[in-house]
Order: structure tokens, then sequence, then C-alpha cells
């Protein structure tokens, strides 16, 4: 009886609606911190105020070079972005680093093994954690799907320490496409977006296995996509709608009691 009720995936009630802001550039995702909103498109990212919601500055790279930028997160000092070459194959990303003060270009970081589509990036006790996603029809590789999107752990030095595959309950909401987002939570949860459906899968490292843990799910007012914590305030998440082009901010119910 016991493993039945640890097994169980909470349906938590919708998240909390705070705000929305009209947003032309919000195609792939969006970063935050105290000040302003990031907006990612697929070569370039928009940077508003937060107070005002205007436009402040913007990056535009070469779409040749930058073909899919998939998201991004202030981390520290830095914008720190996953870039693919999506949907070319053979699959290969990278982390590309700015700053985001000037919007300037910093550095790159290139990534190997490469297994699947490099879509989030996110830091989490002195470790960088990334998404590689693997699809169904466009954009994927002969022998590979959806179930083999991949969570990888690397140390400062971009080496791998650790490989976790995701739960049957939250690939079947992938499908069949992959996960688009994911941020680690200041519960130690991790908070991970698909591509199409408007909810928020919990997961957390399993203590055996290599398999995550579906925890909950949250029903949420974007579309998947690439979503960032605002560290600043209490399991406030934000969020994109990509038909509406705007950047949405939601309050998440507590998750078992955290």
């Amino acid at each position: 009886m016991f493993e039945l009720i640890a097994a169980a995936v909470l349906a938590l009630a919708p998240a909390e609606t705070l705000s929305r802001l009209p947003v032309p550039e919000a195609n792939q995702g969006v970063a935050v911190d105290a000040g302003f909103i990031y907006a990612v498109d697929n070569s370039s990212i928009a940077k508003y105020d937060r107070a005002t919601g205007q436009k402040v500055a913007a990056w535009a790279g070469d779409p040749a070079t930058f073909p899919h930028l998939n998201s991004c997160a202030v981390i520290g000092a830095e914008l720190v972005c996953a870039s693919s070459n999506y949907p070319s194959t053979p699959m290969q990303g990278s982390v590309e680093i700015f700053d985001p003060q000037t919007m300037t270009y910093l550095r790159s970081v290139k990534m190997t093994p490469q297994p699947g589509s490099l879509t989030w990036v996110d830091r989490r006790e002195n470790a960088w954690w990334a998404c590689f996603a693997n699809y169904d029809g466009k954009g994927g590789e002969a022998g590979r799907d959806h179930r083999f999107t991949t969570l990888v752990k690397y140390d400062d030095k971009w080496r791998v320490t650790g490989v976790w595959t995701f739960p049957d309950s939250v690939l079947d909401r992938f499908k069949p496409r992959s996960s688009s987002g994911g941020a680690w939570g200041a519960d130690g949860r991790l908070y991970v977006t698909g591509h199409d459906l408007p909810e928020v899968y919990v997961l957390e490292l399993p203590r055996i296995g290599s398999v995550l843990k579906h925890v909950a799910t949250i029903p949420v007012a974007v579309e998947g996509q690439a979503v960032a914590f605002d560290r600043g305030a209490e399991r406030v998440l934000y969020g994109i709608s990509r038909a509406k082009r705007e950047v949405v901010a939601m309050k998440l119910p507590p998750v078992g009691g955290r």
C-alpha cells in the first residue's frame, strides 16, 4: 500500500495567473531577474523593464550561427542560454552566454556528448543541469524518439556526473515533442514543461535508479515552452503564451507541503 501511495502523481489546482505582458518576441521562452524580463526568440533576445513593461534593449544574432535559441536563464551575473541547430540533424547544441546588463554576447560552451537537442540549462548545488530533447519526426534522428529525452548533470568543467531519463507519465504528455523548459524550484524539485500542453510537471531525483520521479502536475496559463522562476518571490514562475505573444507570471500552488 505504501508503494502505491508513494507512486501517486498529485493533480494540483491550477496556478494563479498574476500578470500578462504583450511581448512580440515571446516565441521560445522567458528569463527573469529582479528588474527585467528577457524574451527569447529563435535568434534574438529582447529585454523588458518589469516595472514599466517597456522594451529597453535587445540582442540579435545571425540566424546561420544561432538558428534556434531554446531558452535562457539568469544565473549569477550572466544570461545563460541553450542553443541548438533544430530542426537540422545530426543534433548539435551549445550553451551561449550573455551579459544581461549590456545585452552583449560573451562566450560559448560546446557540450559533448550530445544525447539530443539541447533545450534548457539551469544551475543547482554547484552543478550544471541540461536537458537534451528527442523528437518523433521533424528534428529527430533515426533510432531515437521522444522517449530518449535526457537530463544530464555536469560539473564546472562541463564533465558529465549524472544522467536521468523521464518517466512514462511525463513522456506521454511530451509526445511527439519533448521538454522545452525546466528550472529547479526553491523546494529542491524540478519544474518542467513540454512543447505544447498547458502543464508544469514537478519532478524529483530518484533515491535509487536513473528515472526521474513524477510528483505532481500543475495546470498553467502557458502552452509549454521555456520557463523561469522569479527568485525574489515565492513560487512565482514566468512562462510565455506563444499563441498570444505574451509573457505570463504565475503563482504555483504548494506541492506536498513545501
